[in-house]
C-alpha cells in the first residue's frame, strides 16, 4: 500500500479514535485525557499494535497541541494581570519550587544517581504540566475563577524558571565549563525578558497589527504569529510553550476573544495528538520494574503540589474551596518532566532514569484530572466529619461562616480578560 494511503488511514483511525473516547469520557463526566494517554500505550512502542507512517506527523502536531494550549490560556489575561499576579505570587515559586524539587532529588540520591541525576529528577517532580493543567481548567469550566490566576501564576513561575534551568541542567550534562553555561545562561534569561516586555509595551500595536475583520486572516496571521516567536524561543532556549503564552498575553480586546473562538477547535485537536503522542512513546514493558518507587514519588509529590496550591491560594485570600481546586489542579506533570527526562537519557546519565520518569509522569498525568476535580470536595467532606467528631456545632444548629467563608459572588464567575 501506497505510503500517503497507510497514513491517512492511520491518521484518520487515530482521529476517529479519540473522537470516541472523548464521547466516552463525556458520558462518564471526566477528563478525556487519562483515555488519550492509554490510547497511545497501546498503539506506541511495545503496544498492541505500534504506528509507522504517521508517527512523525503525530509528533510534529504533539508540540503544535502545546503550543495551543499555552495560547488560548494567554489570551485569557492581559499582559497587566500576569505582572501583578507575578509580583504577589513569587513566594509561591519558590515554596513550589522547594516542596516539589526536594523529593525528586532525594530519590535520586537514595537510588544511589548521584548529583547529576539527582538535579534531573528535581526538575522532573518540580515543574507541573501546563498542557495537561490547561486542558483540566477548561473541561472544568474553571477559566473564570478567583483561584486560575492563582495556578497560572505558579505554572508561568515554573515556565520561566526554565529558562534559568534547563541551561544549567544542559551545562552539567554536557560537562561544559562556566563561562560556556553563563554564555547560554544570558542569552535565555535575555531572549524570555524580551518578549515580556515587548508584551507589556508593545501589546496594544501588536493587537492592532493582528486585527482583522475578516476571520480567515486573523486565523492566519495569529497562528503564524504564535508558532514563529514559539519557534525562536526554543532555539534561543527558551519555552516554546513561554513564547507561546506571552502571545497570549499581548492579545487583547476583541483580538482576544476573535482569536479565542477561532482557535478552540485547533486546540483541542492537536492537544488530544499531544497526549496520545505521550503514551506512543511509552514502552509499557518498562513500567513495572520501577513502577514502587514512582508510585512513592508520585504520591509524595502530589501531597506536596496540593499543599503548594493551597498555601498560595490561602495567601491571596481565596475562600477554602477555592484553595483545594488551586491545590488538586497543580498534581499533573506531564511535557516538562519527560523533555527533562529526555535530556538527561540521551547523556546517559542513568538507565533507569528514563523509565522511572515515564512511570511517575504517566501516574500523574492520569491522577492530576481526577485531583483537580475531586481534591475540593473530598476535602470539603473530610475537614466537615473532622469538625464534627471534635465536637463542632450540632446537626441543625445555624452558625455563621467565618469571614474566609463566605460566599464570594464571582468565586465561580468569569474572571476573564479586562
Amino acid at each position: 500500500m501506497h505510503s500517503s494511503a497507510v497514513f491517512l488511514i492511520e491518521f484518520g483511525a487515530i482521529i476517529l479514535g479519540l473522537g470516541l473516547l472523548g464521547r466516552i469520557a463525556g458520558r462518564l463526566k471526566l477528563s478525556p485525557i487519562p483515555l488519550y494517554l492509554l490510547a497511545g500505550l497501546a498503539f506506541g512502542t511495545g503496544g498492541l499494535l505500534p504506528l509507522g507512517a504517521s508517527e512523525e506527523f503525530v509528533a510534529i502536531g504533539a508540540e503544535i497541541g502545546v503550543i495551543l494550549l499555552l495560547l488560548m490560556l494567554g489570551l485569557e489575561y492581559t499582559a497587566t494581570d500576569l505582572v501583578t499576579n507575578l509580583k504577589t505570587q513569587y513566594p509561591a515559586g519558590l515554596v513550589d519550587a522547594c516542596l516539589n524539587a526536594l523529593p525528586g532529588a532525594a530519590m535520586a540520591l537514595l537510588l544511589g544517581w548521584g548529583p547529576v541525576a539527582a538535579v534531573v529528577l528535581a526538575g522532573v517532580t518540580w515543574i507541573s504540566s501546563s498542557g495537561v493543567i490547561a486542558k483540566v481548567l477548561g473541561d472544568l469550566g474553571r477559566l473564570g475563577n478567583r483561584e486560575t490566576p492563582i495556578v497560572l501564576s505558579i505554572l508561568v513561575l515554573e515556565d520561566l524558571s526554565m529558562a534559568v534551568y534547563l541551561p544549567i541542567l544542559t551545562a552539567l550534562l554536557a560537562g561544559t565549563g562556566l563561562a560556556a553555561g553563563s554564555i547560554t545562561l544570558a542569552v535565555a534569561l535575555g531572549v524570555a525578558g524580551l518578549v515580556l516586555f515587548a508584551a507589556l509595551r508593545y501589546g496594544r500595536v501588536i493587537s492592532r497589527f493582528v486585527s482583522s475583520d475578516d476571520p480567515e486572516k486573523l486565523l492566519l496571521v495569529v497562528l503564524g504569529l504564535t508558532l514563529l516567536v514559539a519557534g525562536i524561543a526554543q532555539q534561543l532556549q527558551v519555552s516554546a510553550a513561554v513564547g507561546a503564552f506571552l502571545v497570549g498575553i499581548a492579545l487583547s480586546g476583541e483580538v482576544a476573544e476573535g482569536a479565542h473562538n477561532l482557535l478552540s477547535p485547533l486546540r483541542d485537536l492537536f492537544a488530544a495528538v499531544f497526549f496520545v503522542f505521550f503514551g506512543l512513546h511509552t514502552d509499557p514493558a518498562s513500567i513495572p520494574p520501577v513502577l514502587l518507587p514512582a508510585l512513592a514519588l508520585a504520591l509524595v509529590t502530589a501531597a506536596t503540589k496540593i499543599a503548594t496550591g493551597y498555601w498560595a491560594a490561602r495567601r491571596a485570600g481565596i475562600s477554602r474551596k477555592g484553595r483545594w481546586r488551586a491545590g488538586g489542579t497543580l498534581v499533573a506533570r506531564g511535557e516538562f518532566s519527560i523533555v527533562i527526562a529526555g535530556l538527561a537519557v540521551t547523556a546517559g546519565i542513568e538507565p533507569a532514569l528514563g523509565p522511572l520518569a515515564t512511570a511517575y509522569v504517566l501516574i500523574l498525568v492520569v491522577l492530576g484530572p481526577l485531583t483537580a476535580r475531586y481534591t475540593e470536595p473530598v476535602a470539603t467532606r473530610l475537614t466537615g466529619r473532622f469538625t464534627r467528631e471534635r465536637g463542632g456545632a450540632p446537626l441543625g444548629m445555624v452558625v455563621v461562616p467565618p469571614q474566609e467563608e463566605m460566599l464570594d459572588p464571582v468565586e465561580d464567575g468569569t474572571a476573564g480578560r479586562a
